[in-house]
């Protein structure tokens, strides 16, 4: 990243090779398209070009950074997809919703220790109720927000709140218990 920041096309290269495919994955399982995946891929290395700037180099969270900056580019290119009520795109719009602002507190993960963990991860995730599973793919993967799945499930707003923060809760419980 430090080599992409002094706009090093090789080391932009190396980043490409190393994590498209696991980007590509996340951001295919959000649009569910191959070729908008694609092209939200391209997106999302031509952001980091333009914007490798605004990530914290002394973080070590480039795993955290690429995957969330993915994230909220494929759940945005999906939201304008569906016609859903998103924000006119701008530089602001991409610097503060797009792009990701991690908390330096945040332990840093790669690639090796996520794969050591996805299993328990898995596992967890396998613990939670189908309710608390389903609003937490609707919130991750398809971008709704509480109002939007409230909406949605046709059930209040207190519900739609109250089921994501118990999932949430009971996840990180799961996974720090080593229940997972």
């Amino acid at each position: 990243m430090q080599k992409v920041s002094v706009y090093d096309s090789k080391a932009l290269e190396i980043l490409y090779n190393r994590y498209s495919p696991l980007l590509y994955t996340l951001v295919k399982k959000i649009v569910n398209d191959a070729s908008l995946a694609e092209d939200v891929l391209t997106d999302i290395f031509e952001i980091i070009w333009r914007k490798i700037h605004l990530f914290d180099i002394h973080s070590g969270n480039v795993y955290s950074w690429l995957v969330t900056l993915s994230r909220n580019k494929a759940v945005d290119t999906l939201r304008r997809s569906q016609n859903r009520e998103v924000p006119e795109y701008s530089k602001d719009y991409e610097d503060n919703f797009i792009i990701p602002k991690l908390s330096r507190i945040i332990d840093p993960l790669d690639l090796k220790t996520t794969n050591s963990i996805k299993d328990s991860v898995e596992t967890a995730i396998n613990k939670l109720t189908d309710a608390q599973k389903y609003v937490l793919y609707l919130a991750y993967y398809e971008g709704y927000t509480q109002k939007e799945i409230a909406e949605k499930l046709n059930i209040p707003f207190a519900t739609v709140k109250s089921k994501i923060k118990i999932a949430s809760t009971s996840l990180r419980d799961y996974l720090l218990k080593g229940d997972a």
